[in-house]
C-alpha cells in the first residue's frame, strides 16, 4: 500500500499546498563549491521550493542550469546567466511497500534520506563515500560507492519527474519506455530539472566494517578480483608511494563473512578507526572495528555531521573495464613520484553494469582510480593529462563531476550511445535553454 509522508526532513512536517515566493540570492556574492576550487559564473541563484515555482522558472529564463548540493569539482552545473538550486526540494514524498519503492524530491539529500527509510524498515542497495549529496545530482553524474555486484545510485532509479524546457511535466519511467529511461536517468543536467526520483528499496539491514592495513602490491596482481569481493563493499586506498596499499576498507553485511581475523591477504587488521588518509583524525569516520550498525552508518566512508574528506581539495576519477583493473593500476603506479608529492589519496572501487547510456559504467563493470588532489590546481591540471595518456589503452571514462582534461572526440569515442543522448536532449531542450559551456565543450565538440 502506497504512504504519502510528504515529509520535510529537517524542516517544516507538511508540504506547502500552495504556491510560495520564490526565494531569490540575485545580486549577492557568487557561490562557490563546497571544496572551494570553483567559484560559480553568477550570483543569480533562485530557490524554488515547490515544483509549480520550479515551472515558473523555466517559462521565466532563457538560460538555466540546475545546482544540486555543489559537490562537482568541475562548472557540469555552472551557468554565466542563472541558476536553479534544488536545496529547498527536499520531501519524501512516498513509499510504496507493494512495489518497493520510495518517491522523493530531487534535491533531498541521501543523509536525510537514509535514516528515515531505516526507521521505516527500509534501505537502499548502496550510499557514495559521503552522504552529503542530493540524490538528483547524484544519480544525473552516475556518482557510485562501491561492490562488484553494485550499481552506481543511478541504477535504483525506477522513474523520475522532470520538468523540461517549456515548463511542462514530462514523467520518464523504467517500465512504460526503457530506452528513453535509460537516456534520461544520468542525464548531466542537460534534459532538464529533476524534480521528483523513484528508487528501489529493499528490508534494511546491519553491516560491519573492518580497515586492514599495507596490503602488498603483488597481492592485487595475483588476487585482484578475490580481494575487491571479499565483503559486499570494499575500497582500496593507496597514496603510490610503496609497494603496498595503504588502507583497504571492507564493509560487509551481518549475514556475510566477517573478516576478523589479524591478516587479510597480507595486510594487518588495524586496531583503532582510522581516516582514508592515514595521519588524519577518524572521528569524521564512520564505524570500524567490526562494530555494527545500520547500513547507512557503515556503507559512507564519512559521517553526514562532519566535512567530508580533507575539505579543501580537488578530485579526478577514471572507470575501466574491470579486466583491465590490474594493468590500469600498474600504469598509475609507474608514475607514483609525479603524483605523490600533489596526492592526499586514491582510492579504487568496483561498480556493476548498468544499461544507462551516459553513465561510466554504461555496459562494463568499472574498477574506479579516484584521485584526491591537493589543492593545487596548476600542478593537478598538467598532471591530469599524463594520467588519461596512461589509461588511454583501456578506454577509461572519467567522472562526470571531477576535473578531467580529455579532448571531446575522444570522450565522444567512448560513448556508444553518446548521438541518441544528443536527440533525445532535442526532443526535450530544442533551444538550449540547459546547455552551459561544460555541455558545449565536452558533449557538444566545443
Amino acid at each position: 500500500m502506497k504512504r504519502k509522508t510528504f515529509i520535510r526532513l529537517g524542516g517544516t512536517l507538511m508540504a506547502t499546498p500552495f504556491l510560495s515566493p520564490v526565494i531569490s540570492l540575485a545580486g549577492q556574492a557568487p557561490l562557490q563549491n563546497w571544496a572551494g576550487n570553483l567559484t560559480y559564473s553568477t550570483a543569480n541563484v533562485q530557490y524554488p521550493a515547490t515544483v509549480a515555482e520550479v515551472q515558473q522558472l523555466i517559462k521565466k529564463h532563457s538560460k538555466l542550469k540546475a545546482l544540486g548540493t555543489r559537490h562537482c569539482f568541475n562548472r557540469i552545473a555552472d551557468s554565466k546567466d542563472d541558476l536553479l538550486s534544488t536545496k529547498e526540494l527536499n520531501k519524501v514524498i512516498s513509499i510504496d511497500k507493494k512495489a518497493m519503492t520510495v518517491t522523493v524530491e530531487g534535491g533531498i539529500k541521501y543523509g536525510e534520506l537514509a535514516p528515515y527509510l531505516h526507521k521505516e524498515g527500509f534501505a537502499l542497495h548502496n550510499l557514495a563515500s559521503l552522504p552529503h549529496i542530493s540524490v538528483a545530482g547524484s544519480i544525473t553524474t552516475a556518482t557510485h560507492g562501491s561492490g562488484v555486484k553494485n550499481g552506481n545510485l543511478a541504477s535504483a532509479v525506477t522513474a523520475l519527474e522532470v520538468v523540461v524546457a517549456d515548463g511542462s511535466i514530462v514523467h520518464f519511467s523504467k517500465a512504460a519506455d526503457p530506452e528513453k529511461f535509460n537516456a534520461v536517468v544520468v542525464g548531466l543536467g542537460a534534459i532538464g530539472v529533476i524534480t521528483k526520483v523513484t528508487l528501489a528499496i529493499e528490508p534494511t539491514y546491519m553491516m560491519r566494517q573492518r580497515v586492514f592495513l599495507k596490503l602488498p602490491m603483488v597481492q592485487i596482481k595475483r588476487h585482484f578480483e578475490a580481494i575487491v569481493s571479499a565483503g559486499y563493499s570494499v575500497s582500496l586506498f593507496t597514496d603510490w608511494q610503496n609497494d603496498y596499499v595503504n588502507e583497504v576498507w571492507i564493509k560487509s553485511r551481518m549475514t556475510e563473512k566477517d573478516h576478523d581475523g589479524p591478516e587479510f591477504y597480507g595486510a594487518r587488521a588495524a586496531t583503532k578507526n582510522l581516516h582514508p588518509i592515514y595521519d588524519h583524525p577518524a572521528e569524521s569516520c564512520t564505524d570500524q572495528l567490526g562494530v555494527p550498525g545500520p547500513w547507512y552508518e557503515r556503507l559512507p566512508h564519512f559521517k553526514m555531521g562532519f566535512t567530508p574528506s580533507s575539505g579543501k581539495e580537488l578530485q579526478a576519477e577514471y572507470f575501466v573495464p574491470i579486466k583491465h583493473a590490474v594493468e590500469a593500476i600498474e600504469a598509475v603506479a609507474k608514475l607514483g613520484k609525479q603524483i605523490g608529492p600533489h596526492l592526499f589519496i586514491t582510492e579504487i572501487r568496483t561498480i556493476a553494469a548498468d544499461n544507462l547510456w551516459m553513465s561510466p559504467c554504461h555496459n562494463q563493470t568499472s574498477v574506479t582510480i579516484h584521485f584526491t588532489w591537493k589543492p593545487e590546481t596548476e600542478a593537478v591540471t598538467k598532471l591530469l593529462p599524463v594520467i588519461e595518456k596512461a589509461l588511454a589503452p583501456f578506454n577509461a571514462r572519467p567522472h562526470w563531476g571531477k576535473v578531467f582534461t580529455l579532448d571531446p572526440k575522444v570522450l565522444a569515442s567512448r560513448y556508444e550511445k553518446i548521438a541518441d543522448f544528443k536527440k533525445v536532449v532535442a526532443e526535450y531542450d530544442p533551444h538550449g535553454k540547459f546547455r552551459n559551456a561544460f555541455l558545449e565543450h565536452n558533449i557538444y565538440g566545443g
